[in-house]
């Protein structure tokens, strides 16, 4: 399912490597980590500074190679025009099925020796192993785990109209409605393909449930992605474009969160990296703001996990990307990166010590999925299906969200033309 994928990978255009900044990199110093990535907002950097003083103490330069875009589509664009320069980095963040496309195309290194030595294989669940090995091999090491099935919600606002906690799909609608009323933007929404699709995701695990959604978004069963229950799910987005503010178009998510932040509007479903903002913002869960699963899916968890793959690099960059694995696999970075950025430790040997209350459930939540087969990858964020596949699903929530596609049942005939077309 990957080839076309990789097709696009060896045939992708080499946009000129000095336009981007990249020129004379390709033989860095052997104390020098070069990273691309898009964690770019204030909770990210934050929680990022945190692997670099590591590695600063253990002597080495880190030399940033930032990509604005909370989807990660544009850091990918510039990854794919480095390597097609031959100018690899030491490591780019990557989601999912994009590691595999790399590895497949022979352009990732080997951690197994590391991996082994260790113990990764114990310590981090098969689910993203599937992700961060290929034929054999250790070709990544996941720095965390995020879920999209979130609500962040402002306690202020929420007891002034006096909300209680949705648990269904239906009370969601009714926690709007009463924030609408009082003249509050109800859903704060980033209006960026990506976003619409996280927001769907959670509409679709929350109407169909998680055997559905597995079947569906991560198995890819035609006849769940033509059924009445995703045309059901198509109908209820509909219902939440309804309490979405009229300048969401373009809207980037943490600019989206700072609206919770403010009290400019109730909610936000997003990914947990959201709860990095408020963080960075000196804000407690509990007292400023509450975290909920979406309504309707507690029990499950929809991931995604950030990768930081590591490229097959000359013998003088070698010893830099061993110290870069092995330090963001240590449990105290795993502990203390994940506390700031909102997500949760990769590894299930990581104590919750230090964690708030929205940390400790993310953590308890991940162990009962994994352990209850209730977890799946989120499609919207590359985790479900190869990037082919997750890039016609976005494109077609999209266009139905902004009104392209007219009707739920267009919407259902589109994504399942969209998808096969992409397999």
């Amino acid at each position: 399912m990957l080839h076309k994928s990789l097709m696009g990978l060896v045939l992708g255009t080499a946009l000129a490597a000095t336009s981007l900044g990249f020129a004379g990199t390709a033989q860095a110093q052997t104390k020098e980590i070069q990273m691309l990535h898009w964690w770019t907002s204030g909770g990210e950097a934050a929680a990022l500074k945190v692997i670099k003083d590591a590695l600063a103490k253990q002597g080495y330069t880190w030399k940033d190679v930032p990509v604005a875009g909370g989807g990660g589509n544009a850091a990918m664009t510039t990854l794919k025009a480095m390597v097609a320069a031959g100018n690899y980095p030491t490591s780019s963040q990557m989601l999912g099925y994009n590691v595999l496309v790399y590895a497949e195309a022979g352009k990732l290194g080997d951690l197994t020796d590391l991996a082994k030595s260790e113990g990764w294989d114990k310590a981090v669940p098969a689910a993203f192993q599937k992700f961060s090995t290929y034929d054999g091999k250790w070709v990544a090491v996941p720095v965390n785990v995020h879920s999209v099935n979130w609500v962040w919600i402002n306690k202020a606002v929420m007891d002034k109209i006096g909300g209680t906690e949705p648990k269904t799909f239906d009370d969601f609608l009714a926690l709007l409605d009463k924030a609408k009323a009082a003249g509050v933007t109800p859903l704060a929404l980033g209006g960026q393909d990506w976003q619409e699709a996280i927001l769907f995701d959670d509409v679709v695990l929350s109407t169909g449930g998680p055997e559905f959604y597995k079947k569906a978004f991560n198995d890819l069963d035609e006849a769940s992605l033509k059924s009445d229950t995703m045309k059901k799910s198509f109908d209820n987005l509909a219902k939440l474009k309804a309490y979405v503010d009229p300048n969401f178009s373009g809207r980037d998510w943490n600019l989206t969160t700072a609206m919770v932040i403010k009290g400019d509007a109730l909610v936000q479903v997003m990914g947990d990296w959201a709860k990095g903002e408020f963080h960075n913002a000196q804000k407690k869960p509990g007292e400023d703001f509450l975290c909920y699963r979406f309504p309707g899916t507690d029990g499950s968890v929809a991931y995604n996990s950030d990768m930081f793959a590591m490229f097959d690099v000359g013998a003088d960059r070698k010893d830099a990307q061993v110290a870069l694995a092995k330090t963001t696999m240590s449990k105290e970075v795993q502990s203390a990166f994940n506390v700031i950025k909102g997500s949760v430790p990769s590894r299930t040997d990581v104590p919750d010590t230090d964690f708030d209350i929205c940390g400790k459930k993310g953590i308890a939540d991940l162990k009962k999925a994994n352990d209850g087969g209730t977890l799946f990858g989120s499609l919207a964020q590359g985790y479900g299906a190869p990037p082919a596949v997750t890039n016609a699903y976005l494109d077609v929530v999209d266009k139905f969200f902004n009104g392209q596609i007219k009707t739920s049942d267009e919407a259902v005939t589109q994504l399942v033309k969209a998808i096969n077309d992409a397999k």
